[in-house]
């Protein structure tokens, strides 16, 4: 498992944010769509019925604060033993009867970095248009082992997959 931008990628499924924990929060790409399910409610939404995706309310730094962020963190997490729960973020899917708000827990420790952020937004848009597939994601995922790149190569993956 791997994280790029606000991608968790596996050989076999990539998640916004964290994938679904315990309680089956959490948002699925496929190469057709998105699944969600929490709680015995599981629901799908096909790339051609969404009009946009778009990432609400996530953890994101600029890298002036990068190196504070990552101090503090440090502190707390020696300190507290953890940080508790991750941030919650909301996967807003707009289709043409309206939109709908996932709830997904951020995956990043602290903060996405902001031009991960930004490229991962493109990339969602390039999923609803048609001109990305998550099997991209995931064919990279099933190389890539089990540790996330660093920053660089995160943000070079990004730029790759959006065309960029």
């Amino acid at each position: 498992m791997a994280m790029v931008g606000l991608f968790w990628i596996t050989a076999d499924a990539v998640y916004v944010g964290a994938p679904p924990g315990t309680e089956g929060r959490g948002a699925r790409l496929t190469e057709k769509g998105v699944e969600a399910g929490a709680a015995g409610d599981h629901r799908t939404w096909t790339w051609e019925e969404l009009r946009s995706a778009s990432v609400e309310g996530a953890p994101v730094r600029g890298a002036s604060r990068r190196r504070l962020a990552l101090a503090v963190e440090a502190v707390l997490t020696a300190a507290l033993g953890g940080t508790g729960e991750p941030p919650e973020m909301l996967l807003r899917l707009e289709t043409a009867s309206g939109s709908e708000e996932l709830p997904v827990h951020s995956a990043a420790a602290g903060a996405y970095d902001e031009e991960e952020f930004t490229l991962s937004q493109n990339l969602l848009a390039r999923f609803v248009d048609g001109e990305a597939s998550p099997r991209t994601l995931t064919a990279w995922g099933a190389i890539a082992g089990d540790t996330s790149p660093k920053r660089p190569e995160r943000q070079a993956l990004l730029r790759k997959w959006t065309g960029g």
